[in-house]
Formats: structure tokens, sequence, C-alpha cells
């Protein structure tokens, strides 16, 4: 395939990614260009050919784009052979009792990570920062930092250009400096250690967890703890836990996907 075709297909499949962070609402020809950094012509012309193929429709009376219906029909054919939730479940449910603390399971979803489950053990954080179902940039949070971690550089990127005004108008602590320190440790170690933003004396491990053959994860398992109880001897003693965790979670998905 030509450089250009390839060029061609990084560009829809970008364009796709957007539109499915914004479903609910639908974006606007000029929402796309903007958001996507494309030229207004070019990003006209791929959306024409993603209509023709039934994976973008556009409303007739707003002129908003969203996803097709092949996309639903792509999806179903594509969904894994597992439910994560109920697979991870009683990893999550170990994690928690042998640390005392809170543990998240947290998947990707578009541009930001979502939490699906969540169990507390004995010493848990009063103010939950990740409810089950509660969404938050992809660049903020543990579990999602540990997911960025496995991308690659232009899709990080990518995903901090698309949530940046979301991110300086909730997140003033934030800063893009610290994303790439933690992103480089986690390739380093293998997981992540981050300052909860908005608890108080609060921090996270977490690592990323693969649920198919790609060598990017689109999930991460976390756990929440105040700091007095993440000492340095004890950030060694869960990230250990962590990742001999992951572990047995990718060992189960992969005979369950052979």
């Amino acid at each position: 395939m030509s450089v250009s075709g390839t060029q061609t297909i990084q560009r829809a499949a970008n364009l796709l990614r957007l539109l499915t962070a914004n479903n609910r609402t639908g974006l606007r020809l000029v929402d796309l260009y903007q958001m996507s950094g494309l030229e207004r012509s070019t990003t006209h012309r791929i959306l024409q050919g993603l209509i023709d193929e039934q994976l973008v429709s556009q409303h007739p009376s707003t002129k908003k784009y969203f996803l097709g219906a092949r996309v639903y029909e792509m999806g179903l054919a594509a969904a894994p052979p597992f439910n994560l939730r109920d697979l991870c479940h009683p990893y999550i449910m170990q994690l928690a009792e042998e640390t005392g603390d809170t543990v998240f399971l947290g998947i990707r979803a578009g541009f930001d990570g979502v939490c699906v489950d969540r169990m507390e053990g004995s010493f848990p954080i009063r103010v939950f920062v990740m409810d089950i179902g509660r969404r938050r940039p992809l660049n903020i949070g543990a579990a999602n930092i540990a997911i960025l971690s496995t991308l690659s550089d232009e899709e990080i990127r990518r995903v901090c250009w698309v949530n940046k005004e979301k991110v300086e108008a909730n997140y003033p602590k934030y800063t893009e400096k610290a994303l790439w320190k933690k992103i480089d440790n986690a390739r380093q170690n293998g997981f992540v250690i981050n300052t909860v933003l908005e608890v108080e004396r609060a921090k996270a491990i977490a690592v990323p967890v693969h649920t198919t053959f790609n060598s990017s994860a689109n999930a991460a398992i976390s756990v929440a703890a105040v700091d007095e109880r993440l000492s340095e001897s004890r950030i060694k003693e869960v990230s250990k836990m962590l990742l001999e965790t992951k572990l047995k979670i990718e060992a189960e998905i992969k005979q369950l996907l052979e």
C-alpha cells in the first residue's frame, strides 16, 4: 500500500475515533476538521467516502455527523467472546482483599477512559474518584495513563490534543510534561504511579491489561490509597501484585481467544 493510501486510512480512522467519542451529540464538519487538524476539503472528502460505506451518517437537518449503521454491525462481529468485567471481577476482588485498598478496572472508550468495576478493601478512599460508569480524559488518572503508555507517541499526542480544552478546564494541576514522564516510567517499569488530582493526599498505581493480540492495551487495573499507605516499600509490593494479576488475566484471555 502506498504512503498516501496508508495516510488516508489513518485519517479516516482518526475521524471515526472522534465521532465515537462524540456520537451522542454528533459533530459538525467544522468540529471535525478543527479537532483532527485536517484541511476542510480533506475532511469532507473522507467523510463522504465513509458515508458511502455506511460507516458514517449525516443528519439531514442539523448536518451533524454520527457513526453509521455498519459500525454497529462491525462492533458486534468484533466483540470478544467474553465479558471483560465478569472475567476480571474475581481478580479485582482478590486484590481489594489482599491490599485493603480500592481497586478499579478501567477501559478505553475513544479519547476517554471509563471505570467499569470497583471493589473496596478494608481501607477504602472515602471520596471515590472513579464511580462505575464515570468517564475521564484518557490522559488523566493512573489507569488511563497505563493504557496510554502502550500507545504510539503519535496517538498519545492526538489524545492530548483532542482533550486539551477539557483537561485545562477541569484539571489545573495537570501538565503534559508530567504526563510524558509517567509514560516513560511506565514503559520502563510496567506500571504507573500517579497522584490522584481530585483527592488530597491520595495516590494510585496501575498496570495496562491487553485484551487482544494488539501491542496496545485497552484496559487497566489500578489500586488507589491514601499517601500513608503507599510508602516506597509498599509501592513495590502493590505493583508486584498488580503485575502478577495482569499476567493471570491476560493468560485467561489468551486461552479464550485461541
